[in-house]
């Protein structure tokens, strides 16, 4: 494809300069008058600020706003004075925005398949800091620790105004594990944008809380933006999900761990052995004896799944990493 092309300049735009599969996935989704039309909206413009930019009439501009929202491309900005679009703005949102997007092309999900087999793992190394962060289930720690607001999944829920479920943008690509797909929970202003898009369905408390339950049950990693005012709860896989670059993979991949790391209450472990088979991160293992469980703790991302299955109450989670280390 050449360079000088809408789709290599958007591509370049939102990170993804040296991509060869972004700028084809762009061209599945819109043609050239379309990313022309995305490429103006920066800085935010009205309609008519669009068609002065790009030379195309009101009325085309007004045709194309609405696809061009509901394919994720475009985004909206409501103002007393009227309503501005922009565009996307980096890569995680595009892959975030474009998976989920209703009757998507299918060779674009290819694409997208095929970017986070070859390309992915170059971008988090690039990556200055985690995009994501791991929250612990509803877990049991010792009682001199404190759980903070946005460690605490429940409370994360019970905080927002309003709460919309999507597809899970990775699974809704690959999708090969066969766990729940509609579980990607948006909060507030996300909320507001996925339903309005058509892309999610509101939920009460009540029903993300059940949500969240099913989720834990099913051996699913509770994430959030890596901020404490993240609008996303995803429930990730071992399998499809973004998150976990490789297998094996710690403290080294886009989802920084939580503050808390299992610990093995000895007097109360049966050695089933379930802990062992529910973690992702090879952070649970049987001692030498193969009668009790153990912890690699360099490798324990702190999600608390291992605990739900826990029959006994024999893993506790206990702070680890210093307060410095909970996001902004």
């Amino acid at each position: 494809m050449p360079e000088d092309t809408p789709y290599a300049r958007l591509a370049e735009l939102i990170g993804a300069g040296d991509s060869k599969i972004v700028p084809a996935i762009l061209e599945t989704m819109a043609d050239e008058n379309e990313i022309e039309v995305v490429l103006a909206a920066a800085p935010p413009a009205t309609v008519a600020e669009l068609s002065e930019r790009t030379g195309l009439a009101e009325s085309t501009i007004e045709e194309m706003i609405d696809p061009l929202f509901k394919k994720g491309l475009l985004f909206k900005s409501r103002k007393p004075e009227g309503t501005r679009y922009y565009r996307v703005r980096y890569l995680g949102q595009f892959h975030d925005s474009s998976a989920v997007m209703l009757d998507p092309p299918e060779k674009m999900l290819d694409l997208w398949k095929q970017w986070m087999e070859e390309e992915w793992i170059e971008v988090t190394r690039r990556h200055p800091r985690p995009g994501m962060r791991v929250i612990p289930v509803n877990v049991s720690v010792d009682f001199n620790t404190q759980i903070l607001a946005f460690e605490d999944v429940t409370e994360l829920v019970k905080r927002a105004k309003k709460i919309a479920v999507t597809r899970c943008s990775c699974r809704a690509i690959d999708g090969a594990c066969g766990q729940p797909l509609e579980v990607c929970l948006q909060l507030d202003k996300a909320a507001d944008y996925a339903i309005e898009r058509g892309t999610g369905r509101s939920l009460t408390e009540d029903e993300a809380l059940e949500m969240l339950q099913m989720c834990e049950e099913e051996g699913l990693v509770h994430t959030a933006g890596n901020s404490s005012s993240s609008h996303v709860i995803c429930n990730c896989c071992r399998d499809c999900c973004i998150n976990w670059t490789a297998p094996g993979q710690t403290l080294e991949k886009f989802a920084a761990p939580s503050r808390f790391r299992a610990s093995i209450e000895e007097p109360f472990c049966t050695g089933c052995e379930l802990c062992v088979d529910r973690c992702y991160f090879d952070a649970m293992h049987m001692q030498e004896d193969g009668i009790l469980a153990a912890v690699t703790h360099e490798n324990c991302v702190g999600c608390g799944l291992c605990q739900v299955v826990c029959a006994t109450d024999a893993i506790l989670m206990e702070e680890a990493r210093p307060k410095e280390f909970i996001p902004a």
